[in-house]
C-alpha cells in the first residue's frame, strides 16, 4: 500500500505553516524535501564516522571510505551500470555535464566539428557548450521542438554529417514534463556512430533508469533532486568513453603518481574525483536511493501520475489558463496576469511554486512567453494539495 499519510510523516517540514497557513509545496524540480532517515544517516556519520576517505590507513578513515564506496555501488544498482569504475561522483547534474563538455571536447573534438542538443534544454546543457564552442569552435545544432511538445526527430536526423561528434539532450523537460524518447534518439545517433550525453536531472527521481539498456554512453543527475543533500550527484559513463576522456580537475587523490616531469592519473572513476569528495552527501544520497527503492519507483511514478493528470483535469476549469505540456511538471500562465504576481500571490496562500523562464530561456522564446508558472510533483503530495493550489489560482484570478 502506497501511504500517503506515513510517506509525508517522513518529512516534518510539510507539517509546517507559511504566513499561518499550511505549507503546499510544488517546487519539487527545483529540488526536493528531504526524509529523515536521510538527515538521520547524514548526522549519525558526522558524529561517529567523520574522517577524510580513501587516504587514512586509520580505523574511521577506513569506515568513512566504506560507506562512501557503498554509496558508490548502490548507485550503480540504481541505474544499473556494469561497473562502480562507471560512476563519478559530482556536485550535481550541471558539473557533471560540465565535466563532459570540458573533457569529450578538449579530446575528442575539432574546429567546426558539432554537438547536437534540443529546443528544451536547461542551461546547463546550453551553456558548457557554448563555452566550448567560443574556446575551441565548435558548432551547437538543435533540435526543433514541435507544437505539440514534443522533439522533431526527422529534422533531428537531418541534422547529422560528417562533423557531429555527440548529441546531449534532456530525457524529460524540466519546463513541459515531455518524456523524450531517448531510447529512439540513442539509436538514431548511434547509427551514426555518435555519444549520447542524456540530462537525467528530472527523469531519475520519477522512473526507473536503467543505463545499459537505453545504451546512453553518459548519464547525469542531482541528488537533491530525488530526496538526497544538495552538491551530490552523479555522471555514469562507459568505461571506454571515460578511459579516453582526460581530467576534468587536477589535484588530490585523482593521481597515481606525480613528479615535476609528468604526472600520471589514477584508475577509474578517480580520475574525475580530484579532491576531496562529499562522502556524507553520498551516504546521503545512497540513503535516499533505498528510501525511493523501498517505496518503489513504479508505485511513486503511478502516485505522480494520477497527481498529474488530476491537476491538468482540474486546471482546465479555470478561464483564461494556458497550459505548457504535463507531467510530473505542470507549466501554466493564466490571461495576462504576470506569472510573477501569480506566484507571489499564491506564496502568500502558503502555495511553494516556481515562476520565471526556469533556466530555459530558448524554450521560452519557442513557447512566445518571459515565463510561466511551475507546478512539480513529488512522491508525499497529495490530491488536497492540488485542490488548495487549483482554489488558489482562482483566488488570484479574480483578483485581476
Amino acid at each position: 500500500m502506497y501511504d500517503i499519510n506515513n510517506i509525508r510523516a517522513d518529512f516534518p517540514i510539510l507539517g509546517r505553516e507559511v504566513y499561518g497557513r499550511p505549507l503546499v509545496y510544488f517546487d519539487n524540480a527545483a529540488t526536493t524535501q528531504k526524509p529523515l532517515c536521510v538527515l538521520d544517516a547524514m548526522r549519525d556519520e558526522y558524529l561517529n564516522v567523520n574522517a577524510n576517505v580513501h587516504r587514512g590507513v586509520h580505523y574511521l578513515s577506513q569506515q568513512a571510505t566504506d560507506l562512501h564506496e557503498a554509496a558508490r555501488e548502490r548507485v550503480r544498482q540504481f541505474v544499473n551500470a556494469r561497473k562502480t569504475e562507471e560512476i563519478v561522483f559530482t556536485r550535481g547534474t550541471t558539473e557533471a555535464i560540465n565535466l563532459v563538455a570540458a573533457s569529450f571536447c578538449e579530446s575528442c573534438m575539432k574546429e567546426d566539428d558539432e554537438i547536437i542538443v534540443s529546443e528544451m534544454e536547461h542551461h546547463s546543457n546550453i551553456v558548457p557548450w557554448q563555452l566550448q564552442a567560443e574556446k575551441k569552435g565548435i558548432k551547437v545544432r538543435v533540435i526543433p521542438m514541435k507544437d505539440d511538445y514534443s522533439l522533431d526527430l526527422e529534422a533531428f536526423e537531418q541534422l547529422f554529417n560528417e562533423r557531429t561528434r555527440l548529441v546531449s539532450v534532456t530525457h524529460v523537460s524540466n519546463v513541459l514534463g515531455t518524456v523524450n524518447p531517448i531510447s529512439q534518439i540513442i539509436e538514431l545517433a548511434h547509427r551514426n556512430s555518435v555519444p549520447v550525453m542524456v540530462d537525467g536531472a528530472q527523469s531519475a527521481p520519477h522512473q526507473r533508469i536503467d543505463v545499459q539498456a537505453l545504451d546512453c554512453d553518459f548519464f547525469a543527475f542531482s541528488g537533491h533532486k530525488m530526496y538526497g543533500p544538495t552538491g551530490i550527484g552523479v555522471l555514469y559513463g562507459k568505461e571506454e568513453w571515460l578511459d579516453r576522456l582526460p581530467p576534468y580537475q587536477g589535484g588530490g587523490e585523482m593521481i597515481d603518481r606525480v613528479t615535476w616531469e609528468h604526472t600520471t592519473f589514477e584508475r577509474l572513476p578517480f580520475k574525475f574525483e580530484a579532491g576531496t569528495p562529499d562522502y556524507i552527501a553520498t551516504h546521503g544520497l545512497a540513503t535516499a536511493i533505498s528510501y525511493i527503492e523501498q517505496l518503489g519507483i513504479d508505485n511513486i511514478a503511478a502516485h505522480e501520475h494520477e497527481l498529474s493528470q488530476y491537476c491538468i483535469e482540474q486546471m482546465r476549469q479555470i478561464e483564461g489558463i494556458k497550459l505548457y505540456g504535463g507531467g510530473a511538471v505542470v507549466s501554466f500562465n493564466v490571461g495576462d496576469i504576470h506569472h510573477l504576481d501569480i506566484g507571489t500571490l499564491l506564496d502568500r496562500l502558503g502555495i511553494a511554486v516556481r515562476t520565471g523562464h526556469h533556466c530555459a530561456q530558448p524554450l521560452m522564446a519557442r513557447l512566445g512567453v518571459q515565463g510561466t508558472v511551475r507546478a512539480s510533483f513529488a512522491l508525499y503530495n497529495t490530491k488536497e494539495e492540488v485542490d488548495a493550489l487549483v482554489a488558489g489560482i482562482k483566488r488570484v484570478a479574480k483578483m485581476f
